[in-house]
């Protein structure tokens, strides 16, 4: 444990970042130290992950609204989610909704200046009803608003795949979520091998893949390092870093592991392994952020505004006015 320490206080954070800048990719050791750095290293950490941030992105922020297309009535077992068949949260369930509420929702995203508007339906996949109803609200979007299109609708047939990209979708999101060896611990129902597989699908079809991570399911440093690298290696363009937000009723209900010092640190390490990338500080983040929430911004380029799938998000405008108050600068689509 002593070499540890020795090895993490002898980090240059500015010379990481100068390595990230340069294409240099970190090891993983650096990648720990990280993560375990002391909390008094944590400012400088947070200025050396700004510095690539600010080199690849800039001030810009890009943001990014979920609509809760299909609520419930989920066969997967997921343990974090309070819409799986494994969970009592007393949630409101409803199936697809139809097109113009898909619409609408696109409408709203627009006035709250957001790019890129997620489309998110729980679910193993879409069936063909689905599937159209999601293609037609898109052709609609795609004709008559300047917005970005993500789809998830979870595990894609390449079929299934090249009609949404004919539609106008230009992302894809299917989260890794935690590493190949702590998968079964979190999900049953399917594995870690079906969700790379649904990013490659993603990604063949010429959608942009995104992918992400929820962070305080259990898992160790390593295995969080580990879907960095694995994140890295499928070159996923959108990484969003959620926070697991324990909800009563679900099987991780009983985890509180993070605390906002954790989850910066760990922004900081995956814009320092995937430095060109979109990193999103998702869901959770208000939760487990709390006043440090405008700290994300100095690693992240990337947030969700208003609500998420089943649990409340905070105030868009408050959301602008801690990217206003930083001087960081609401990125607009251009397509």
């Amino acid at each position: 444990m002593k070499e540890q320490l020795v090895k993490v206080k002898d980090i240059n954070w500015r010379g990481l970042a100068d390595q990230a800048i340069e294409g240099k990719a970190l090891t993983r050791e650096e990648a720990l130290a990280v993560l375990r750095a002391d909390d008094n290293e944590l400012l400088a950490i947070m200025d050396a992950a700004y510095q690539v941030r600010r080199h690849f992105f800039g001030n810009k922020v890009k943001l990014n609204l979920i609509i809760n297309a299909k609520s419930g009535h989920c066969p997967e077992d997921c343990g974090y989610c309070s819409q799986s068949i494994r969970s009592d949260a007393p949630i409101e369930k409803y199936t697809m909704l139809e097109k113009d509420t898909l619409i609408d929702g696109a409408r709203k995203a627009m006035e709250m200046k957001v790019g890129t508007y997620c489309i998110v339906a729980s679910g193993r996949g879409p069936t063909k009803r689905e599937l159209d109803q999601v293609v037609a609200a898109v052709e609609e979007i795609k004709s008559t608003m300047p917005m970005k299109i993500c789809a998830c609708l979870g595990i894609l047939s390449p079929e299934q795949a090249a009609r949404l990209k004919q539609a106008g979708v230009d992302r894809y999101n299917h989260n890794l979520n935690t590493s190949s060896d702590h998968y079964s611990h979190i999900t049953s129902t399917h594995t870690y091998e079906d969700r790379v597989h649904t990013v490659s699908t993603a990604k063949a079809a010429g959608m942009s893949p995104c992918s992400g991570v929820i962070m305080g399911m259990g898992e160790t440093d390593e295995q969080l390092v580990d879907v960095a690298f694995s994140l890295r290696e499928l070159d996923a363009d959108s990484i969003p870093v959620n926070f697991l937000n324990a909800i009563p009723g679900t099987p991780l209900a009983h985890l509180h592991d993070l605390d906002p010092r954790r989850c910066l640190k760990a922004l900081a390490m995956f814009r320092f392994v995937c430095p060109s990338k979109e990193i999103r500080a998702s869901g959770g983040r208000e939760v487990n952020l709390g006043s440090l929430q405008p700290l994300a911004l100095y690693a992240a380029n990337s947030i969700f505004v208003g609500d998420y799938l089943t649990t409340e998000g905070q105030e868009a405008t408050d959301d602008h006015r801690m990217i206003e108050d930083l001087g960081f600068e609401i990125e607009r689509c251009a397509l």
